[in-house]
């Protein structure tokens, strides 16, 4: 259980797979969106052509770190919707629990479809000003991506891992930071475990996909700002923080996620 959104080859011995090698008898998708829309809502983008600019209510990933208004908003939209849930009032419910709350769900948006595309062999572009979302509270928000190029290997796969974190997650993040008093150790757990988290689901959904799943989330991990936590990615996967989303259950041990430092 993770809170839910209102709204290395070293390790496992081996060099890695490249991207999309999931043996001569699988072929990806030939609609890339459908191939993914079957992995689950986190995973499911539209297209947009590379260049175009986004008309409203569509906005640019970088807007969200680039201007703080989009992120706050959508905090204090969750925090309302927590509140709603629980039947308390908005200020009842701690900044930081919604802005962890917030920040996970916008970051599992974003590096679920990401992962997947690497894992069949697809180059999705990691331009914050080429992605786009549409704020959608109740569900996972809205997501455009321009049309992806076919054609991976690993070292092009591993590169797109650091720069996905780089430029996609990390100023996200800091954003978020910089909005609530929040550690930042928090906010890197909930990119760990949305980063294993999609591994899993695309494993789950996709058996024959399941060892570029594992070995693309190995290389996220190996990233410099992830490289800190205790575990790797996997089915045993224990993140080396808390969401804080148990701080909302009135039994706080009952509110603990499955991957949960404290669990």
């Amino acid at each position: 259980m993770h809170a839910p959104d209102p709204g290395s080859p070293g390790a496992r011995g081996g060099s890695a797979m490249p991207a999309g090698a999931l043996g001569e008898d699988f072929q990806p998708a030939r609609d890339f969106r459908t191939g993914i829309a079957a992995l689950g809502p986190f995973f499911t983008v539209e297209a947009h052509l590379p260049g175009d600019r986004p008309r409203l209510p569509w906005l640019t990933v970088g807007g969200l770190a680039s201007r703080p208004d989009p992120m706050q908003r959508r905090i204090s939209a969750v925090r309302d919707a927590l509140a709603a849930n629980a039947g308390s009032l908005a200020e009842q419910i701690e900044a930081r629990v919604a802005a962890s709350t917030a920040h996970f769900g916008v970051v599992a948006r974003l590096v679920s479809p990401a992962l997947a595309a690497l894992v069949f062999g697809y180059q999705l572009s990691t331009d914050p000003s080429q992605l786009w979302w549409h704020d959608v509270l109740g569900r996972p928000c809205s997501l455009s991506v321009p049309e992806p190029v076919h054609g991976l290997d690993s070292r092009s796969a591993e590169t797109a891992c650091r720069q996905l974190i780089a430029e996609v997650i990390e100023p996200l993040t800091s954003v978020v930071a910089t909005l609530v008093p929040i550690s930042t150790r928090v906010l890197w757990g909930n990119v760990a475990s949305a980063v294993n988290s999609a591994s899993m689901q695309i494993a789950a959904r996709q058996p024959e996909a399941a060892d570029p799943a594992q070995r693309l989330a190995e290389m996220v991990f190996r990233t410099p700002q992830l490289r800190t936590e205790r575990n790797q990615p996997g089915p045993g996967f224990r993140r080396s923080s808390c969401c804080l989303y148990y701080r909302l259950s009135p039994e706080r041990a009952k509110g603990i996620c499955d991957d949960c430092v404290l669990s």
